[in-house]
């Protein structure tokens, strides 16, 4: 297969990866060509310079997949705007937060959503942009062109939660995207012909790459909210759908459908969680003409590796190898290259690296440095946190994950936050959220709490607080909470101890 071209553009050039005359973005209600797709995108931009008119500003988008929130990535850039999308499933202390971190300008979102906001969440000098009014917008009389912007400024910050905190910002360039698209079409070999259902929320990067990749080879994106699985199966069936990205929980929910085999897929994408060989059978009996791509990324540098399909049957637990544009190391601990099967962290340097962590310049020191002295790409990288090893075909392999994140339903959830949200209640006094093995969520959330034993009470207030991502599974209550010599809550001793 042909190396891809490395040579990083824009990111709102993606609006003219295709024919004019051909399909870009298909709803319910519309299809938009690659000449209106242009021509939307300059024209969301022309009025979002009118209405923010400093360079480099935030301006948010919140919204389910609507036309607006699909061409806002690349209209906010092309005004020399910084995008940051936020996902609609969170609840208002959430958003409130990414509002006021990202010092957003403005927030373009539904009448629905902006009734959930309280006093004092819009940050000062925030402004509503209603989406009737984007809507507007794109047949405006003055269109911009494609921009000029520096591949390395920034083009979008995308929030993923931490383990020690509320969500943060991952700055990402023009170059970032744009590569990202580039890589991801290329080794899924993505035609003009083809076309993507896109279900996964555009507030994650794997979720807006949906959109960027299958511009960049000319194909069609499909944005599809769905509420039950059946739903989606019908969605594949009436539009002709051939590329479909999905985490573990969801494959799961599509497998157990009774509907026919969907044989027009031709290729079928998972991250967030890792497929069981059970799994991949069964996905194979239900899409039996699609190639399967297991893949792992992170959000800092968007996506690290894929499995190729030819090497699924052999290699079912494997990680895969790099993908194009990305170099992927297994450090050991004194700094040298692992040997074959020595356990090492997972460190990624190459163009695909964000620019660290928003205003957080702390724990982009933690995660973002330089690469060791014998990689190739050099430069600074990302230190993953996660214990890999590597086979001697070149493949990688997950070990564990050295933090306390909790991955369940592709989510990456932090415990301090649903530890934030218990401890609000007023029922709990202390409390420690950790990550338990699940079959159908990959993890779940098991949430320890010292207080009253109101369950109902706690259940009710973490519902109002939280999204359904984010709610424990079980809520296990004590007396007493185990410290360590220091007098602090021994979160090692709970999680191995079950208490």
């Amino acid at each position: 297969m042909q190396v891809p071209n490395s040579v990083p553009y824009p990111i709102d050039h993606i609006a003219r990866g295709g024919a004019p005359d051909a399909p870009a973005l298909v709803t319910k209600a519309q299809t938009l060509n690659f000449a209106t797709l242009e021509a939307d995108v300059g024209a969301l931009a022309a009025v979002l310079r009118e209405l923010v008119p400093t360079a480099g500003a935030r301006v948010a988008t919140w919204l389910p997949k609507t036309v607006e929130a699909c061409l806002m990535p690349l209209a906010a850039p092309r005004a020399g705007l910084v995008h940051v999308p936020i996902n609609p499933v969170l609840k208002r202390a959430q958003v409130a937060h990414i509002l006021s971190d990202s010092a957003a300008s403005i927030v373009l979102s539904s009448n629905a959503r902006l009734a959930t906001l309280q006093p004092g969440d819009l940050p000062e000098g925030c402004t509503v942009w209603h989406e009737e009014e984007a809507r507007r917008a794109r047949s405006g009389p003055v269109r911009l062109p494609p921009s000029v912007a520096d591949p390395e400024s920034l083009a979008a910050i995308l929030y993923t939660s931490g383990s020690t905190g509320r969500p943060k910002g991952v700055m990402l360039s023009h170059a970032n995207l744009w590569l990202g698209a580039v890589s991801v079409a290329h080794y899924l070999a993505l035609r003009p012909d083809d076309r993507t259902l896109a279900v996964l929320p555009l507030g994650f990067d794997y979720g807006q790459n949906q959109l960027f990749s299958t511009w960049k080879a000319g194909g069609a994106v499909y944005p599809f909210d769905f509420l039950m699985p059946k739903d989606l199966w019908r969605a594949i069936e009436r539009s002709g759908i051939t590329t479909l990205a999905a985490v573990p929980p969801l494959w799961l929910q599509l497998i157990e459908v009774d509907m026919p085999p969907a044989t027009g897929v031709r290729r079928i994408t998972n991250s967030g969680g890792a497929l069981t060989p059970i799994m991949i059978e069964r996905l194979r009996t239900r899409f039996p003409n699609a190639d399967v791509f297991p893949m792992y990324g992170l959000t800092e540098a968007f996506r690290s590796t894929y499995l190729p399909p030819t090497l699924v049957t052999t290699h079912p637990s494997s990680m895969g190898r790099a993908i194009p544009f990305a170099e992927v190391m297994a450090v050991a601990s004194d700094g040298s290259e692992a040997t074959v099967g020595q356990p090492g962290e997972l460190v990624h340097a190459g163009p695909l690296v964000a620019h660290g962590y928003w205003r957080d310049s702390e724990r982009t020191a933690v995660r973002f440095k330089p690469a060791p002295a014998w990689s190739k790409s050099g430069g600074i990288a990302v230190w993953s946190g996660d214990t890999v090893m590597c086979d001697v075909d070149g493949l990688f392999y997950f070990v564990g994950r050295d933090d306390e994140m909790i991955k369940s339903s592709g989510h990456r959830i932090s415990p301090l936050e649903i530890e934030e949200a218990a401890l609000s209640s007023g029922i709990v006094a202390e409390a420690v959220a950790h990550a338990i093995p699940d079959l159908a969520l990959g993890q779940a959330i098991r949430l320890v709490v010292r207080g009253s034993g109101d369950s109902e009470a706690l259940g009710a207030h973490l519902k109002r607080e939280l999204p359904s991502h984010m709610q424990a599974k079980i809520i296990q209550w004590c007396e007493e909470m185990p410290r360590n010599a220091n007098g602090k809550l021994d979160r090692s001793s709970i999680r191995s101890e079950g208490l």
